[in-house]
């Protein structure tokens, strides 16, 4: 029989998914969907976003690829040049209308190395022991459950793969995420970070986890509690 704080905590629990609540809740707002492709594709390859990006993560032909939050496919078309016949990209986005249109540009432009995928709030859907690089652009700050979908995203990672995040310093309910709460997320779920660099031509930073040690148990997992990247319980 459950006490009075298990009803209570299962009752603050109910707006989260069911899959998710194991884990810990993030003390942070979330911004909500927001298309970076609205940007511009053209102002963004005037900038050299993508080419920029794609050489600090060294993809390279043959690289296997997860574009999470792919959009309408703006890294997912340019990594898929890139990494060539020999290599694949994953697009993942959890917008059924987004996917939709994503496969239909596949399609048109014949990217036969591209597979699409729908996934969820809490979870990537990606297959395990398959990627050496997962990116994330311009969309972490968008994930409501930072904790779940982190430690089910680890295990896709190849030996030697790499997690890719470019995103703004700003607030989470601002369409962006402080770098110390950032790499406080990410350590949070046993994962190092390898590299950070800020770049005009990124309009943000970008930076790099590798997984590091063993998956912790999601009851273990301590939740950052500030933008500053402290933990608590």
């Amino acid at each position: 029989m459950l006490g009075a704080s298990g009803c209570a905590k299962q009752a603050d629990d109910l707006d989260r998914p069911e899959t998710a609540r194991a884990f810990p809740r993030p003390y942070r707002p979330v911004s909500g969907l927001e298309n970076s492709d609205s940007v511009g594709e053209d102002q963004r390859d005037n900038m050299g976003e993508a080419k920029v990006v794609m050489d600090l993560a060294d993809i390279r032909a043959g690289t296997t690829v997860a574009d999470i939050g792919a959009g309408e496919g703006y890294y997912t078309v340019r990594l898929a040049e890139r990494v060539g016949a020999k290599g694949r990209v994953l697009a993942q986005d959890i917008a059924p209308a987004a996917i939709q249109q994503l496969g239909q540009r596949v399609e048109r432009e014949r990217l036969d190395n591209v597979s699409i995928k729908l996934g969820a709030a809490d979870d990537p859907r990606l297959p395990a022991n398959s990627f050496d690089r997962v990116f994330m652009v311009h969309m972490y700050h968008e994930v409501t459950e930072p904790y779940a979908f982190l430690w089910r995203l680890r295990p896709a990672l190849r030996k030697g793969g790499q997690v890719v995040v470019v995103d703004i310093d700003r607030p989470t309910d601002q369409h962006g995420i402080p770098p110390a709460l950032l790499f406080c997320e990410f350590q949070a779920v046993g994962f190092r970070l390898v590299e950070f660099i800020r770049k005009p031509e990124l309009n943000g930073y970008y930076a790099q986890f590798e997984a590091t040690g063993e998956r912790p148990e999601p009851a273990a997992i301590k939740p950052c509690n500030t933008a500053k990247g402290k933990t608590g319980t």
